[in-house]
């Protein structure tokens, strides 16, 4: 994709003009899932200027975040909490999802041993282990199933919403004596994730930004992706499969790892025990800590444009190297 491409595709624009907007004011939703009873809500993050990354002098930084730069971000909606998996598995379960998934799609494949390894799966746990394929896949059939186009977050985006205004190293201020009350992780999780939605939210209304579960971007991770970063909307289109950006930190890390700035970069051995060859595209099997949320961008892209996404995102991921 052209660096113009990503721009117009983030944005909702079209070379020969902006496409129609949405006639949804901007304010927080209840998205339902056709044809059921569940629903997720989406937070309306009102675009503007921000730091992406973090100054030389933060503890715990690592050098792939910086140096700090100010970029621009649109306007977007973003879930409220992470996908659950009474979200995803009626994507993923057949027998949740009495309507029959559209030509060209697919769904995952079941796992073949228990990937929350008993943490937790309905109730509002949050849907964990699949590849950053099976979350974009999900994306995919949401917008077939709703009309509406939802995907993943870019890095920046990400951050500017996880900071939700604050320029220290967490949402609340600097002091990681405070993550208790936001977040669960290697102090108070006891080694397992939990029902997203139960601490403090950030200060635009998002609950378990930092811990719980890993999430992914849209990013290909690359240690300057900060530096290198565009002014207005950035982001580090993918090239290769691995590595991609995740962020937020997880239910196992440290409180350094779940700074807003900090990144993760996906790595193969998060599948290392999947026996199948060639390997699942829809599971990581050692990656319980592995999992998403979606947004909504505010200028929603043409149904081409959409279907282009998609088939860079995800038709490509698989030919990836």
């Amino acid at each position: 994709m052209t660096k113009q491409y990503v721009t117009l595709l983030l944005s909702g624009l079209l070379s020969q003009g902006v496409v129609a907007q949405s006639t949804q004011a901007f304010g927080a939703y209840d998205q339902k899932i056709p044809g059921t009873d569940v629903s997720f809500k989406m937070v309306p993050i009102k675009g503007g200027s921000f730091i992406l990354g973090s100054p030389e002098n933060e503890k715990g930084r690592n050098k792939d975040e910086g140096p700090a730069k100010t970029v621009q971000i649109a306007d977007f909606w973003m879930g409220a909490t992470e996908v659950t998996f009474d979200e995803y598995d009626i994507y993923a379960d057949a027998e949740k999802d009495k309507t029959p998934v559209p030509d060209g799609m697919t769904r995952p494949s079941p796992p073949y041993i228990d990937l929350t390894l008993g943490m937790g799966k309905a109730g509002g746990f949050p849907a964990n282990s699949m590849s950053q394929y099976g979350a974009l896949m999900y994306c995919k059939w949401l917008y077939a199933k709703t009309g509406v186009f939802y995907r993943l977050p870019t890095a920046a985006e990400w951050e500017y919403a996880c900071r939700a205004g604050s320029t220290t190293a967490y949402p609340f201020g600097n002091d990681a004596a405070q993550l208790k009350n936001y977040a669960w992780y290697k102090d108070n999780s006891e080694l397992k994730y939990h029902k997203v939605g139960q601490l403090k939210p950030n200060a635009w209304g998002l609950y378990d930004m930092l811990g719980n579960v890993e999430e992914w971007t849209m990013d290909q991770y690359d240690e300057n992706g900060v530096a290198n970063a565009s002014e207005k909307d950035p982001w580090t289109a993918p090239t290769a499969k691995t590595p991609r950006v995740l962020k937020g930190g997880d239910y196992q890390d440290a409180a350094p790892l779940l700074r807003s700035a900090a990144r993760l970069k996906s790595d193969p051995i998060w599948n290392r025990r999947d026996p199948q060859i060639p390997k699942s595209f829809w599971w990581n099997a050692d990656a319980p800590f592995v999992g998403f949320r979606i947004v909504k961008p505010a200028k929603q892209p043409t149904p081409e444009e959409a279907e282009k996404f998609f088939e860079d995102m995800i038709t490509k991921y698989k030919g990836a190297r």
